[in-house]
């Protein structure tokens, strides 16, 4: 029973299934480190704007003090304006996990039915080739045993010895 061909095709449409689900994670994985990255980026800018307005409550700069408030607050928008795009791709890329485990499993169980088959297939060939064997040094040996039971023919005897 050997793997048939459209059970190899069955593998290999699988394997660019994990692929193509592997790839679609790994983007999915990159835009969401992108949105992160420029999170932080919009972290650093607030940070930036509150020390802004500290410096200018020392120093009495009230354009420092409102250029400072206006990061702040331009800050907060961004974020705001990031996290359900944040939470959006957090929850794409859940599901795209799920999708490429999901492929993963259904490769590693189209790879296990070819190898079991495989294996079998190999199973049964050595059994073939045991029982030919077999079958070869039985006769063998039956061979030899009929050589040695069969009775010996003596040479032809004259006519004159018969008679004695």
């Amino acid at each position: 029973m050997s793997v048939s061909r459209a059970m190899r095709r069955l593998l290999h449409v699988r394997n660019l299934e994990e692929e193509q689900s592997r790839m679609a994670l790994e983007s999915a994985l990159g835009e969401l480190n992108r949105l992160e990255a420029e999170r932080t980026a919009v972290a650093a800018r607030d940070r930036r704007g509150r020390r802004l307005v500290e410096t200018s409550a020392q120093t009495g700069e009230l354009p420092d003090r409102l250029a400072g408030l206006e990061e702040t607050r331009s800050a907060a928008r961004h974020v705001e304006a990031l996290r359900p795009r944040i939470e959006a791709k957090e929850n794409e890329v859940a599901k795209l996990r799920q999708e490429f485990l999901l492929k993963r499993v259904a490769l590693r169980q189209a790879e296990t039915l070819i190898q079991k088959t495989e294996a079998q297939d190999a199973l049964e060939a050595d059994r073939h080739a045991q029982q030919s064997l077999d079958g070869w040094y039985g006769s063998r040996l039956h061979r030899q045993e009929e050589k040695s039971e069969a009775p010996e023919v003596s040479p032809a005897r004259t006519g004159s010895e018969k008679l004695e």
